[in-house]
């Protein structure tokens, strides 16, 4: 692409990909981390949570 008499560059692709893997890698983990964070937490502490969180967001939940 050319403006102005100057060619400009978008980057490459390796700087493109490792621009977006780290917060890909980051959010990867972090569901990783809640999956199994809520697979291995007792019921009750999920329950608790979930409803306090339904209605900090004034979402009904009965």
């Amino acid at each position: 692409m050319t403006f102005a008499g100057t060619k400009m560059t978008t980057g490459s692709a390796p700087a493109a990909r490792q621009k977006i893997l780290g917060p890909a890698l980051v959010a990867a983990l972090l569901g990783f981390f809640l999956l199994f964070g809520a697979g291995f937490a007792p019921l009750a502490a999920l329950h608790n949570a979930a409803h306090d969180t339904r209605h900090t967001f004034s979402f009904p939940c009965h």
